[in-house]
């Protein structure tokens, strides 16, 4: 006879692929000096779920397993592989036993990869939302490749790769939603939906998921302060955003703070010509952006950013400091700085521009897709145009608050002095831009944007009333 626990009873068993690191070698012509993998997973909890199985199902090339280091127990697997050549690829094949009486589902996965780009990971074979029923075996495949495409000696030789997997009892407490699906919010279970106020699958970007509609339970006590949760990445930290502005209005690039190309010969393309008079609009300076760091493109506009913008510089010299509480809480992160195209009717374009260019850092603003996709009005305000077109996508979005225009973190397409805002202002009496521009040397209200690290827990329902607080 199987035995069902309650909510209150019930267990979590948590299985990580922890710290992978792999560390490459001197010769990519010699490979005298090879490349060089370690890795553990472990399994913490009394529910009767056990590795009982880890070994090699295929090797490429000149992959070796170091049969001396791959073993397991029931809670806990250790594998070592050699890669000598690009190409080369070794696959492990983890076996995972519920030996309990319990039938159990698969809730989460959540991967976390430093994204060295000479060493690729996957894994496969288990999906969320599977079940792990009594007696039943699942397989996780881990694969661990040698850049291909790598030509010559990477300097980076080092990369982690972590995958948890947490498996609870079948038939949680939390309701799914109209899917059937659920994830977890800070280890509560939250319904997955695709109508009405709540989580959604980001359909845009794999394993993420956003908080849409009017009013979602996505309410967040931090620093004292309300908050409100944007979304789940795939690597399961948390992307907040406060619920108010703040009190001080700030430029976001106060006149003649950075270079405007006196003394600099036009063609060499500073991007930032006329911002003695009005500002500029690049969040960061080309020095601290990821992509291509020599310059920022914009239109038919590019060139060399030499300094940060004064909001920036507002928010991460003097705001943060201020964040007294759960500061220990946030974690760098890429935020997506890229243009956005003002006329733009095409949400997945829009991402792709965004992503041309980011800042990794601890505090900043939303994006202007993290506007578009809070609304639930799918039909009528999924694209930035559509957004500026209909009254009544401010009544959709519950991103959308009445104090005035705060600024996001994307510069105006094609614009290499005007910086995209939002707007929460009425144009005349039959329109409203939701979404809507304005200078760079404007002063503007700011609702500071944070990642909280993956591994908090929270308590409370995320309403209003009882938002969530962290554990």
């Amino acid at each position: 006879m199987k035995i069902r626990l309650n909510s209150t009873q019930r267990n979590y068993i948590i299985i990580g692929l922890c710290a992978i690191l792999v560390i490459m070698g001197v010769g990519y012509a010699a490979f005298q000096s090879q490349l060089k993998i370690s890795g553990t997973s472990n399994i913490g909890s009394n529910f009767l779920v056990k590795i009982t199985n880890i070994e090699v199902s295929n090797i490429v090339g000149g992959a070796a397993d170091k049969e001396e280091v791959t073993t397991h127990t029931d809670t806990t697997a250790t594998f070592g592989t050699t890669l000598q050549s690009p190409g080369d690829s070794i696959t492990y094949d983890i076996t995972i036993e519920n030996q309990g009486t319990i039938d159990a589902i698969l809730k989460t996965i959540t991967k976390t990869d430093t994204s060295n780009s000479a060493i690729l990971f996957t894994t496969s074979g288990v999906n969320e939302g599977d079940p792990l029923n009594e007696g039943e075996l699942a397989t996780m495949q881990v694969t661990v490749t040698y850049n291909p495409a790598v030509t010559s000696q990477p300097e980076d030789l080092d990369s982690t790769l972590k995958v948890d997997l947490d498996y609870e009892q079948a038939g949680g407490s939390v309701g799914p939603g109209p899917g059937g699906e659920t994830t977890t919010i800070g280890g509560q279970d939250v319904p997955v939906v695709d109508s009405g106020d709540g989580l959604y699958k980001d359909k845009y970007e794999d394993g993420r998921y956003i908080y849409k509609g009017s009013n979602p339970n996505n309410y967040i006590i931090f620093n004292n302060e309300t908050w409100r949760i944007i979304s789940k990445e795939v690597d399961g930290a948390f992307k907040i955003v406060r619920n108010e502005v703040l009190d001080e209005r700030v430029y976001f690039d106060e006149p003649g703070h950075r270079t405007d190309g006196d003394g600099v010969d036009s063609s060499s393309g500073n991007y930032c010509l006329n911002s003695s008079m009005s500002g500029c609009n690049a969040w960061a300076s080309t020095a601290n952006m990821i992509g291509n760091p020599s310059e920022f493109s914009n239109g038919s506009a590019s060139g060399i950013v030499t300094d940060d913008s004064s909001i920036k510089k507002y928010l991460n010299e003097t705001y943060l400091p201020t964040i007294v509480y759960n500061e220990e809480l946030i974690v760098n992160y890429d935020f997506q700085i890229g243009p956005v195209d003002y006329e733009n009717n095409d949400l997945i374009s829009q991402i792709t521009s965004e992503k041309s260019f980011k800042w990794n850092g601890k505090i900043g603003l939303v994006s202007v897709s993290d506007y578009i996709k809070a609304n639930s009005n799918e039909e009528l305000c999924s694209t930035f145009q559509l957004a500026n077109q209909n009254l009544n996508c401010m009544d959709t979005n519950w991103m959308h608050i009445t104090s005035g225009s705060w600024a996001s973190i994307n510069p105006r397409g094609k614009e290499d002095t005007a910086l995209l805002l939002i707007f929460d202002v009425f144009v005349n009496t039959d329109t409203s831009f939701s979404v809507g521009s304005g200078y760079a040397n404007s002063q503007v209200n700011v609702r500071p944007s944070v990642y909280l690290d993956s591994n908090i827990k929270l308590d409370g329902k995320g309403t209003l009333d009882d938002p969530f607080t962290i554990v």
